[in-house]
This record gives structure tokens, sequence and C-alpha cells, in this order.
């Protein structure tokens, strides 16, 4: 059974407790992140090395709790994804693998020609791949906001942005992603069908979304 979500009101709590060396605390801020540290860790590395890059982030993230400063204007959401990117680009530094897709998973005649029936863990495939093309800074709002699902707020102080800045590039992103992702895709979602669905739906917002939708949380753990 999933944890009960937290407001960033009883998160701050957790999180002081934990300050003062509460070790229940922080296993139970860990658990409100962990799938969300765990989506954005699988798209930005190899599927191997997921696990330990997640342990390392609540590990930095416990030794540096210290250093957390309570903010309105910065909720500790935005402090520890600010934190698992940098485990991440450190890791990237180390080691090359990391980050990394296969060349035919960054072609885009491949992607291109992505059959709708494709199976969950080919969709995820071409998924990281199209995300693989975009510029470092796309592809991190979007993983951000789709994938670990932090508000406009959260994004923006983790990645050191204003909230406007957010939203426009957000906007970019989407657009420039759709032109690498299958072309079934994006006529579905001109006609409002989600992926995989032969019934009319309610118009979303990009074929990423319909696409990181298809994904279940299993898929990625």
């Amino acid at each position: 059974m999933p944890p009960i979500p937290l407001s960033e009101a009883e998160l701050q709590v957790l999180v002081r407790k934990a300050q003062d060396g509460d070790t229940e605390a922080f296993g139970k801020v860990y658990d409100h992140y962990f799938l969300q540290v765990y989506r954005y860790t699988s798209f930005r590395s190899q599927r191997e090395m997921v696990e330990d890059l997640v342990a390392d982030v609540f590990v930095k993230a416990w030794e540096k709790l210290h250093t957390y400063k309570p903010r309105k204007d910065v909720p500790f959401g935005a402090w520890l994804f600010r934190i698992a990117r940098h485990v991440i680009i450190d890791t990237y530094r180390r080691n090359r693998e990391i980050d990394e897709m296969p060349d035919d998973l960054l072609d885009p005649d491949r992607l291109n020609h992505a059959d709708a029936s494709v199976a969950q863990h080919d969709l995820l495939q071409v998924v990281r791949g199209a995300l693989d093309m975009l510029p470092r800074r796309y592809r991190e709002i979007l993983i951000l906001s789709y994938v670990s699902e932090l508000t406009h707020k959260e994004v923006a102080r983790s990645l050191r942005m204003t909230e406007g800045g957010v939203r426009i590039l957000k906007f970019r992103a989407l657009r420039k992603l759709e032109t690498f992702l299958p072309e079934e895709w994006r006529r579905r979602a001109e006609h409002g069908r989600p992926f995989g669905s032969e019934k009319r739906n309610k118009p979303r917002s990009s074929p990423f979304s319909q696409a990181t939708d298809a994904i279940s949380p299993s898929a990625l753990l």
C-alpha cells in the first residue's frame, strides 16, 4: 500500500525532526519521495544503475540535511531534486555510459515508424530515445514535470529558474518533443485520443502526456 501523500507543512515538520537526528522521520520523507526520485532517475540513467543512484540521492540528502533552510519559496522537494540532479551529473562525469542511449533508439526514422501496438517496454524506450534528442534543459523540465510530477514552483527552484521561465521552456520542449515522437501519437493527440485507445477522449495537453500515462509505475520499478 503506497504511503499517504504529505502536505508541504507536514514534510517540513518531518524534515525538522530528521535534522535533529530522527531517522524514523527521515524514513517517512524517503517513502514520500521514493517513487518520484526513482522515476526521475530511471529517465536519466541506465536501468542497471537506477537503484544505486536512488540510494546515493537519499544518502546524500541525509548527509546534507543540516544545510537545508526552510523557505516558503523553496519547497523541500525542489531541494531534494537539486541533489538528485547533481548526483546524476557527478556519476555521469565518472561514468560516461550514464544518460546515453543505443544509437538505434536515437534514429528519427525508427521513432517515426514505431508501431502503435508497441509493447510497454518498447514504449518506454521510445520515449527515452525521444527525450534524449532534446537539449538538456528541455529534457530536465519535462522529466521533472511529467515523470516526477513536480509543480512549476518545485521545478523552478530545482533548476534555479523563475516559474514563468519554466512554463515557457516547458511549452517549447513539448513542441520540440512532438517532432521526435511517432506520427501515430501526434495524430491521436490532435483528435483527443490517447495512445492505444480507439475511443474518443477529452483532449490531452501533448503526446508526451499520453506516453507517460501509458507507462505504469510497475514499468519503472
